[in-house]
């Protein structure tokens, strides 16, 4: 993996490119690192109470990082999620080619570029495939940052971040599979491409959107066969599951714990429509517009199963890949209701 991507190189301009954020004491410091912990903590149990989900309290660590400590732990995820990729080019490469098939293409100032911008604008994630059971990251300098820029107040953003966050925790850590069950769709996908010319074309379209040229489609556009387009429907089928059901959660739990939550969802959702320039070639590039899309699509199936049915048989939808919805019944929750319940 050293031979294609440096990846010293790719977190030294990450971080270079992301900056520090905003401006903060010492003492304010440790203050939002504590007021995380603590919202991570007792997120946990808010998390169960509503959803019935039972995660382990002791596994997934929960970290606090800078903008630096978000690149360097996605830059060790990218390495384990594009394995699978350069696995496939070095299956159909002599011995020794992989560095000339793309080496030369996909390097760690590529990389770099791409942690650096989106190092500023993630405010949490969990990562799933971190050993052995995944971690939870929370971005400490960009939550004051977007809590400021709303006027939201702190104390109630910072829990309503960890709200969400947590929920992707448990999801995942009260259901083991899920991971198995990804990683293994990440795999079959790459064995579908050539890796070489679609990591090309990927870095391509980055580097268009960072110098400002305007570029249509997505990454996820270069995905091009039936049998691709299958393997990405299915992914995307879960992530909507995924990102809309924590969405659902912060919103059902907010009301009870964090006083101004109606006005904290108000103005982020119109902060998040807002974005322009350069940033929305970037985030059209990279597919984020299709993960905002992800949120509400996924919403809207978790609201009407639960509607319907009730939260218990909802998390019907966890007990293994076959009762995941697929992308199409995403858009119609009972088809899936009919088929697994």
């Amino acid at each position: 993996m050293t031979d294609v991507i440096d990846w010293d190189l790719a977190v030294r301009l990450g971080t270079r490119i992301a900056g520090d954020g905003p401006t903060v004491t010492s003492a304010e410091a440790a203050d939002v690192v504590a007021e995380l912990r603590e919202g991570a903590a007792r997120s946990t149990g808010l998390v169960k109470d509503f959803t019935g989900l039972d995660a382990p309290e002791d596994t997934a660590p929960v970290l606090v990082v800078d903008r630096r400590g978000w690149v360097q732990a996605n830059a060790d995820g990218f390495a384990i999620v594009l394995a699978p990729l350069v696995d496939s080019v070095t299956r159909k490469k002599e011995p020794g080619g992989v560095a000339k098939a793309i080496g030369s293409r996909v390097t760690g100032a590529e990389v770099g570029g791409l942690l650096g911008f989106l190092s500023s604008k993630v405010l949490g994630q969990f990562d799933p495939f971190f050993e052995p059971h995944g971690r939870l990251l929370l971005v400490a300098p960009n939550i004051v940052h977007v809590e400021r820029q709303l006027g939201a107040v702190p104390g109630d953003f910072r829990l309503w971040v960890c709200l969400h966050e947590e929920t992707h925790r448990v999801q995942f850590t009260a259901n083991p599979w899920l991971r198995d069950h990804l990683f293994a769709q990440i795999n079959e996908l790459a064995d579908t491409m050539d890796a070489g010319s679609v990591l090309d074309d990927a870095v391509k379209r980055i580097g268009a959107a960072i110098r400002g040229e305007g570029q249509t489609g997505s990454l996820i556009d270069l995905v091009s066969t039936p049998a691709q387009q299958q393997i990405i429907d299915r992914i995307t089928g879960v992530m909507s599951l995924l990102e809309g059901h924590a969405d659902v959660v912060m919103d059902g739990v907010g009301p009870s714990v964090i006083p101004s939550v109606e006005a904290i969802r108000k103005k982020f959702d119109k902060r998040r429509r807002g974005a322009g320039g350069i940033d929305r070639l970037i985030r059209r590039a990279l597919g984020l517009d299709a993960k905002m899309a992800q949120y509400r699509d996924g919403a809207k199936f978790v609201r009407r199963v639960t509607r319907k049915v009730g939260m218990a048989d909802f998390n019907t939808v966890f007990a293994g890949p076959e009762a995941l919805p697929s992308l199409a019944e995403i858009h119609d929750p009972d088809a899936w209701i009919a088929r697994v319940l």
